[in-house]
């Protein structure tokens, strides 16, 4: 029975009882010295880092972009196989639209007037001692057509399989040194870039307030003279990423220009303006032993007496990557709404006031409702119902 007893007393005190902590204030100097330097420390914190430094009190928004390239310059070569040749951007650009992405050539092997037919093989290409290295109709990893089932010494005294295809064959180590376009060292980038921050509704160009149509034609990027002028020498960038123009334009390379946009929108839009920066996108034609430059081929396809024909180009360039990066920041809701002078302005914008109705009450209101007019009706039952509950 009184196991029966005690059982139904632990259920009454579980659903039936009200827990409330109580305060104790301690006076002791060390106490309170080691309570106030926590509560300073944290109050640093959330001061120093979370809102000066991480700028916590904003909100932020990444960026769309768009990028668009024009080149310009002029260069010249004189080679025995085809003689002197002028070239502007439409010869050395690739794509010559100029996108975020292209190549500015530098240096190139040309092999013209080739047709299709019959010949042997460059030596780079392997070489064989007998017909039977040469299965016909065949072609090997590196050959340069469909082989023929012959062995011949080809023009430079080496024996290789005769092929069908496009004949003279390419020699792909007449590379010239130097580079036959170094007029490119001083060869001009012109970057337009767009950007929006679409959450806040801003719209920024690189082409900032303070870049005129007069300054735009005279001026060349300089990361302390002139940081905001959009018109990059080729040279200055290469000299940026700490390399010797003439090797990178040997055999190429790859470099990537950064645009950053780091814009706090707390202040006046034309304070939101690009940095630029240049890092080379792979180890260095010195540090590259294997595959090292960047290289590709295309062919000016024509006809000739009635024979199909072509000049094969070889090209070694630069080619660059323009990434974009960047994002905003701008005060948040909570300054907003409580710090800044115009708040009251902001709650009404932000927030609707609904048409006052009668709304039933919730059993939360209800007890609370009860409370208040039974302490103001009889301040001892209140008194009393206090008591009631446990401190611990």
């Amino acid at each position: 029975m009184m196991e029966t007893n005690k059982t139904f007393k632990n259920i009454s005190d579980f659903f039936f009882e009200y827990e409330t902590p109580r305060m104790v204030t301690v006076r002791n100097i060390k106490v309170g010295l080691i309570f106030r330097f926590v509560q300073l420390a944290v109050l640093a914190y959330i001061i120093g880092w979370v809102f000066i430094y991480e700028k916590g009190y904003q909100s932020t928004d990444s960026i769309i972009s768009s990028v668009t390239v024009k080149v310009k310059g002029i260069g010249f070569t004189n080679l025995s196989n085809i003689g002197p040749k002028v070239l502007d951007v439409v010869d050395y650009t690739f794509p010559s639209q100029g996108s975020g992405s292209f190549v500015i050539m530098t240096n190139y092997i040309v092999t013209p007037k080739q047709s299709m037919t019959y010949c042997a093989q460059h030596q780079s290409s392997g070489e064989c001692e007998s017909d039977s290295d040469c299965t016909a109709g065949q072609f090997s990893r590196y050959g340069q057509g469909i082989m023929t089932g012959k062995c011949l010494i080809n023009t430079e005294g080496s024996k290789t399989c005769e092929v069908f295809g496009w004949c003279p064959v390419e020699n792909v180590h007449n590379v010239s040194n130097p580079p036959l376009l170094m007029a490119a060292e001083n060869f001009t980038i012109f970057i337009k870039n767009s950007i929006t921050f679409t959450e806040f509704g801003i719209s920024r160009r690189n082409i900032v307030e303070s870049v005129t149509k007069a300054y735009l034609k005279s001026c060349t990027y300089h990361k302390v003279h002139d940081p905001l002028c959009p018109v990059f020498r080729l040279g200055y960038i290469v000299e940026e990423i700490k390399e010797n123009f003439s090797v990178l334009a040997y055999k190429g390379g790859m470099i990537g220009i950064v645009i950053d946009w780091d814009c706090d929108l707390d202040w006046s839009d034309q304070r939101c303006q690009p940095t630029y920066s240049f890092h080379q996108l792979y180890g260095g034609f010195n540090n590259e032993k294997v595959s090292a430059g960047f290289n590709f081929r295309y062919a000016k396809n024509y006809m000739e007496n009635g024979t199909e024909m072509r000049d094969l180009y070889k090209v070694f360039g630069i080619r660059f990557d323009v990434m974009v990066h960047g994002k905003a920041t701008v005060v948040c809701d909570l300054v907003l709404l409580h710090v800044l002078p115009k708040r009251n302005y902001y709650k009404r914008k932000k927030f609707k006031n609904a048409e006052k109705e009668t709304i039933p009450s919730t059993p939360a209101e209800v007890s609370e409702d009860w409370m208040r007019s039974l302490a103001a009706a009889s301040p001892r039952s209140s008194n009393t119902i206090k008591d009631t509950f446990h401190l611990t």
